[in-house]
């Protein structure tokens, strides 16, 4: 089971489209920073769909989307640590 960080927009590169050629059923994908955006996308949100998603809280608020993403499941700094320890390995793209 891996944990999966993106922190790039897909618009800045293709971090996210890479990542998902090699995520598995039983992994976890986590945007950060400008990687949020991509869920606001129609084609991202399915492409996202089947995996499961979580989003980091402080960048979230940051960019005034809470309610916009108030559907994927948020964490905190420390929920995101708890979820290194969780997984086997960690992978940032």
């Amino acid at each position: 089971m891996i944990l999966h960080k993106i922190q790039t927009s897909p618009a800045q590169d293709n971090a996210l489209s890479t990542c998902l050629r090699y995520i598995d059923k039983q992994d976890t994908l986590l945007l950060s920073g400008n990687a949020v955006n991509a869920l606001l996308l129609t084609c991202w949100q399915e492409k996202l769909s089947h995996i499961t998603v979580l989003v980091l809280e402080e960048d979230i608020i940051a960019r005034g989307l809470d309610e916009r993403l108030n559907q994927y499941a948020s964490i905190s700094y420390e929920q995101f640590v708890q979820e290194t320890l969780r997984h086997e390995k960690v992978i940032s793209w």
